[in-house]
């Protein structure tokens, strides 16, 4: 699997595809791996967005649900995304319910 890795400010992620974008969160365990069947299929009707979830970086009191949920609303606005569709697996559905 090889996708670029592209950094923007402080956030690294991938990006794949031309479209809405389909912003793809990983959970606390995840890896890029579990979603290339993901990226492979949408990128052919969307923008797919990986962005990597500082999960072992983000000091202690940021490092929560609603910690991680502020960082990704914070990427997404940086990006200027609009009409996102998100996908979390793992912790990370949770991050699409605070974010909404």
């Amino acid at each position: 699997m090889q996708y670029e890795i592209k950094q923007h400010d402080k956030f690294s992620y991938i990006e794949e595809g031309e479209g809405e974008p389909l912003v793809l969160l990983h959970g606390l365990f995840g890896a890029l791996s579990n979603f290339k069947p993901l990226i492979d299929h949408f990128k052919q009707y969307n923008k797919v967005v990986v962005p990597m979830l500082p999960l072992l970086d983000m000091d202690i009191l940021h490092t929560s649900v609603s910690g991680l949920a502020k960082y990704v609303h914070r990427f997404i606005e940086t990006r200027d995304y609009k009409n996102i569709h998100l996908l979390g697996n793992s912790l990370a559905a949770m991050l699409d319910w605070c974010i909404c």
